[in-house]
């Protein structure tokens, strides 16, 4: 089985590499975490290269995540939230997944992607509004040909409560473990 981890946190030692950490103590199988603000990434220019064409034309590290998206049998997204989204970075790597919409709703052709599980983990300190972010996570998943999804897990008291030693957030990390370990 074979987990892809994109983390939209710019803290590299923060809550939600906390929580990411704890997840894969718990998986099964090969993992590999994406970490959108130290990625070579480039966010979607609207060139247009995709509407007739598969794949995209920048030519940066998404090319790689594009092969591990295609076969890889679980997504997880995990992002802290600013203003109750996806981080900027999260954002401009999902705008990459353009290519995938275009194929199906532009070209008409049957994407090459494996169907797969996802996942959402979810950290702030603010409001404590996810739904939004929680939307934006599953369209995402969505274009990524993920069609079971699991309830979001979140620590939403980080300003007092570290993700760490936040019980409920825990336990959303185990329960999306078991459910992404139970094949598809």
């Amino acid at each position: 089985m074979k987990t892809l981890i994109l983390n939209g946190s710019p803290r590299a030692h923060g809550d939600t590499v906390s929580l990411i950490n704890r997840l894969t103590e718990s998986l099964e199988g090969e993992y590999r975490v994406i970490d959108a603000y130290r990625s070579n990434i480039s966010p979607c220019l609207d060139c247009r290269y995709c509407w007739e064409n598969p794949g995209c034309a920048i030519k940066d590290e998404m090319q790689e995540i594009y092969r591990y998206i295609e076969d890889c049998d679980n997504v997880v997204i995990a992002s802290p939230l600013y203003f109750s989204e996806l981080t900027g970075k999260m954002l401009d790597l999902g705008s990459r997944l353009q290519t995938y919409f275009c194929g199906r709703f532009f070209r008409k052709e049957e994407i090459n992607v494996t169907p797969k599980k996802g996942a959402v983990i979810l950290v702030g300190g603010g409001d404590g509004r996810v739904e939004k972010a929680y939307e934006t996570a599953c369209t995402l998943l969505h274009h990524m040909n993920c069609h079971n999804v699991d309830e979001v897990a979140c620590s939403l008291n980080t300003n007092v409560v570290p993700a760490s030693q936040d019980q409920k957030a825990l336990e959303g990390i185990e329960r999306i473990a078991k459910f992404l370990n139970s094949g598809r």
